[in-house]
C-alpha cells in the first residue's frame, strides 16, 4: 500500500494508519530528513527480525538506528549521557545526524547480541516525527539503498514502491527524498568523532 502524506502538514488520520500498521508488527518505508528508510516498532521483536531479513543482514550484526521524537527516550536505551554530549545533541537535533551512544542492557536483548552501542536519530521531518510521537516509542530504522551500483539511494517514492511493495506492509509517499545520508557522530569516547560525513554539519 502506497500512502501519500503531506510532508509539511501530515494528516493525523494518515499518520494513524501508519501507526496501526506498525502496532500490528508491520514493516514500513517512510521519508526522513535524509534518505527514505525501512522501519518497524521497537516493541515488536518479530518485526525487527523481518526488518533484518528485508535488509539482508543478520540481526545480531545489524546497525539499525532508533528514530525518536525527542530526547525523552534516551535513558530507555542508552547509558547515562554526559552533559557535553546532551548539549551537543540538543543543539543539532532535530536534524540529519545519527549519534552513536553507549547502549544499556535493553539493546542487546532486542538484537540478540552483545551490542554495546546504539544510533539515535531525531530527523527534522514532520512525517517521521509524528509517526514516532503517535506510536509512543522509537522506530527501529535503516536506510534504503538502491539496487543500482552507481546510485546510492532511491529518492523517488514511486520507484521505491515498485521495488518494495511485496516486501513491506506500507510505503509512505512524502515527496522526493534526499540522496545523502545522515552524518554519524560517535559519542562513546571522551571527544565526539565524526565517523561519516553526511548531510548534517555539526554545530559544536
Amino acid at each position: 500500500m502506497l500512502l501519500k502524506i503531506h510532508p509539511e502538514n501530515p494528516s493525523f488520520r494518515q499518520i494513524l494508519k501508519v501507526v496501526e500498521a506498525l502496532k500490528r508488527g508491520g514493516v514500513i518505508i517512510y521519508p526522513s530528513d535524509t534518505v527514505y528508510a525501512l522501519g518497524c516498532d521497537i516493541s515488536q521483536p518479530k518485526a525487527v527480525e523481518k526488518l533484518a531479513r528485508i535488509k539482508g543482514v543478520k540481526l545480531e550484526k545489524s546497525h539499525f538506528s532508533f528514530i525518536c521524537y525527542d530526547l525523552s527516550h534516551l535513558s530507555d536505551y542508552t547509558r547515562q549521557v554526559d552533559t557535553p554530549t546532551y548539549k551537543l545533541m540538543k543543539k543539532n537535533l532535530p536534524g540529519p545526524f545519527t549519534f552513536i551512544l553507549n547502549a544499556n542492557s535493553n539493546v542487546p536483548k532486542l538484537f540478540k547480541s552483545k551490542k554495546k552501542t546504539v544510533g539515535i536519530r531525531i530527523p527534522n521531518n514532520n512525517i517521521a516525527r509524528e509517526i514516532v510521537k503517535e506510536l509512543g516509542n522509537p522506530v527501529v530504522s535503516t536506510s534504503i539503498h538502491d539496487m543500482d551500483k552507481i546510485i546510492d539511494y532511491t529518492t523517488d517514492p514511486e520507484i521505491i514502491y515498485e521495488e518494495y511493495k511485496d516486501k513491506v506492509d506500507l510505503i509512505v509517499n512524502g515527496g522526493y527524498g534526499n540522496n545523502m545520508p545522515s552524518t554519524i557522530v560517535d559519542c562513546t569516547a571522551d571527544e565526539p568523532k565524526i565517523l561519516r560525513e553526511g548531510l548534517g554539519e555539526l554545530i559544536f
